[in-house]
C-alpha cells in the first residue's frame, strides 16, 4: 500500500486553516458586495510563488486522488507553463499564463487550491509582531469597487500565516532549517512530484 503524502489527521488540519482562509475571505467579500461573477479578468493567470512544503504536499493530496491519466494532463500543461514562464523570465517580464490547474475558468484542484488563491482578490493586510502594517490592495476589479471609500474592510492574513507556519513547523520537525526553501509555482510543484520530507 502506497504511503500517504500527509498522515490524514495532518490533512484535515490543512483543510481547517483553509477553510478559515475562506470564512475570512467571505466576510470581506460580502462586506464589500464582491464577487468574481462576469469579471474579463482570471487571477489564475497571475505569476504567485508559493512558499511552504505543507502547501506542496497537501496539493499533492488531491492530485493523488486524481486519476492517472487526469494527472498526466495536468504535469503536462504544467511542463508547457513551466517552459513558457521561463522564457517570459528571461525577457525580463513578469509571466502572465493560465496555470495549469485551471479548466474552463476555474480550479480542478479547488479544495487543495494553496493560500494566496484563496485569499487574492479581496483587500487584505499582515500585522507584523513590531507592529508593522502592510496592504495589499486586492484585485484591479476590487480596487475600482472601493475607489474613494473613506474604509474598507481587510482579510487579515497574520493569524492565518500563523496557522499555516505552525503546521509548516509540525510537518518539517528536524528538518525545519535543513531541506531548501520553497520558492515555487503550482507548475513547479506538479513537476517535482510531492515534496520529500
Amino acid at each position: 500500500m502506497e504511503t500517504p503524502i500527509l498522515q490524514p489527521q495532518f490533512a484535515a488540519r490543512m483543510a481547517d486553516l483553509y477553510a478559515q482562509m475562506e470564512r475570512a475571505y467571505d466576510i470581506v467579500a460580502r462586506q464589500l458586495d464582491f464577487s468574481c461573477e462576469g469579471c474579463p479578468d482570471n487571477c489564475c493567470d497571475s505569476y504567485f510563488l508559493h512558499h511552504t512544503y505543507a502547501e506542496w504536499a497537501y496539493l499533492w493530496v488531491g492530485l493523488m486522488a486524481l486519476a492517472p491519466a487526469r494527472r498526466k494532463l495536468l504535469e503536462n500543461r504544467a511542463a508547457d507553463y513551466a517552459a513558457a514562464s521561463l522564457e517570459a523570465l528571461e525577457r525580463a517580464e513578469q509571466p502572465r499564463l493560465m496555470c495549469p490547474l485551471n479548466e474552463e475558468g476555474r480550479c480542478s484542484l479547488y479544495r487543495h487550491r494553496l493560500m494566496i488563491c484563496r485569499l487574492h482578490g479581496v483587500p487584505s493586510s499582515l500585522t507584523f509582531p513590531n507592529g508593522q502594517i502592510k496592504k495589499f490592495p486586492g484585485c484591479f476589479r476590487c480596487q475600482e469597487l472601493v475607489a474613494g471609500r473613506p474604509a474598507v474592510p481587510t482579510v487579515e492574513r497574520a493569524p492565518l500565516l500563523r496557522g499555516l507556519v505552525a503546521l509548516e513547523q509540525e510537518l518539517l520537525g528536524d528538518q525545519q532549517g535543513q531541506l531548501p526553501k520553497v520558492k515555487k509555482t503550482i507548475a513547479d510543484m506538479i513537476l517535482l512530484g510531492p515534496p520529500r520530507l
